[in-house]
């Protein structure tokens, strides 16, 4: 009766130790080796997780830059001693680090454009806009409800008379604002002195007008007066080249509704 129970417990368990000794075995023979350099990078950089790099964290972006080459200076918070430290663990050179920032391409707070309806029970631009296009007239401006700031990991962006105004002080450039803002107010930009247009209004000059005192009209005296052809009109909005771009400051003074402004 005893062996009856016995040998086959003994088969059994030879049989598991025979499994498990090849599972052991091919773990070995076919395990995939990590690049040492990877868990290096990944504690040099600032570990923030932001995304701003375009990869889903600071462990995703130094598995790129091992394996895929990224370049050091996507990272928006990188230092330059941080830089050269990865740029060195890699055996390359490290780049020019440039810092990013986001601006808010609307001008058109409460006293400028008016509101041609009050919205209640809703506390987000994405669902406004899916119920129409916010509560002012102009269908193209920000709608004030805070999707961005609820998004924001540095708490660098607030509202202010219904607009989002960014902190350049405490913003890191993620973009996570950027990819919320279901009316593609907000840009990410180098943080370098350069100009941005406050407006992002496609309607004739005509027509921006009659609802806000503060849009670009496509007048295209910033484009005439430009010394480098870094602004253009186009489908009645001056945008500005932001590589071509110096800062000089002359499309924001000739502007005559004054929504271009020079920034660093």
């Amino acid at each position: 009766m005893i062996e009856q129970i016995l040998y086959p417990a003994l088969a059994i368990g030879a049989i598991g130790l025979f499994f498990g000794a090849v599972l052991a075995i091919a773990s070995i023979v076919f395990a995939v080796k990590k690049d040492e350099r990877i868990d290096e990078i990944a504690e040099t950089l600032p570990g923030a997780n932001c995304g701003g790099c375009g990869y889903a964290g600071c462990s995703a972006f130094a598995q790129a830059i091992v394996e895929n080459g990224a370049r050091i200076t996507k990272c928006n918070l990188m230092t330059s001693d941080k830089a050269e430290k990865i740029a060195s663990i890699m055996g390359v050179e490290v780049g020019h680090v440039v810092k990013k920032t986001a601006i808010v391409g609307c001008n058109g707070s409460c006293d400028k454009c008016a509101n041609k309806c009050e919205i209640y029970g809703i506390d987000d631009c994405y669902t406004a806009s899916q119920l129409g296009t916010g509560p002012k007239n102009c269908e193209f401006g920000c709608m004030g409800l805070g999707s961005c700031v609820k998004v924001c990991p540095e708490n660098a962006i607030t509202i202010v008379d219904q607009i989002a105004t960014i902190s350049k002080e405490k913003c890191i450039g993620c973009g996570r604002c950027a990819s919320t803002c279901p009316k593609n107010l907000i840009q990410i930009i180098s943080d370098k002195k350069t100009a941005i247009v406050k407006c992002a209004s496609k309607d004739k000059g005509a027509v921006v007008k009659n609802y806000c005192s503060a849009g670009c009209i496509g007048c295209k005296i910033c484009e005439k007066k430009c010394p480098k052809q870094a602004i253009n009109v186009v489908d009645n909005l001056a945008k500005v080249d932001y590589d071509k771009c110096v800062g000089c400051g002359i499309c924001a003074k000739e502007c005559p509704k004054g929504i271009i402004e020079i920034v660093r």
